[in-house]
């Protein structure tokens, strides 16, 4: 337990309060973190489906199933879009043309380039790979990248 907090700085811990508005103490952020440490028992960084439900009060909550569904569905439409020609496969050109799409002049294409070489090769990937959904979802899970989701509650 107190090596998943030591993976917690202080730089960390500030920049979640400042994002939720200063919403969670210190004390709680930290025991977010080691909550979410336990349930990523497969060290992805990030919290599968199966190890979302091993949570007893989510895995008795009637909406659980929806919400992994739309967790599910989200991550295939994010492929569908880099899957430009409908192959069922997505190449380093795909992803280059949709991260072109994303970032426009901010950044050369030399830059664009070398991020998309660097985030598959951190992902064991090359340029010639050809990746399908579940290479795509690896990717996903370990660059870093992040998907936000915000769901309004009336």
């Amino acid at each position: 337990m107190g090596n998943a907090s030591s993976m917690l700085t202080q730089y960390d811990i500030e920049e979640v309060q400042q994002h939720c508005n200063h919403a969670f103490s210190q004390q709680e952020i930290v025991s977010l973190y080691e909550r979410f440490c336990q349930l990523d028992r497969n060290n992805g960084g990030f919290i599968s489906a199966e190890e979302f439900l091993s949570v007893p009060e989510f895995a008795v909550n009637p909406l659980s199933q929806v919400l992994t569904l739309i967790y599910q569905c989200m991550l295939v439409f994010i492929f569908k879009v880099y899957d430009s020609d409908g192959n069922g496969k997505v190449t380093f050109t795909d992803m280059l043309d949709v991260l072109r799409d994303l970032t426009g002049t901010f950044i050369s294409e030399k830059q664009r380039e070398q991020v998309l070489t660097d985030v598959l090769d951190e992902a064991g990937y090359t340029k010639d790979s050809l990746m399908i959904l579940s290479d795509f979802v690896k990717i996903l899970g370990n660059s870093g990248l992040k998907i936000e989701v915000e769901v309004p509650v009336d």
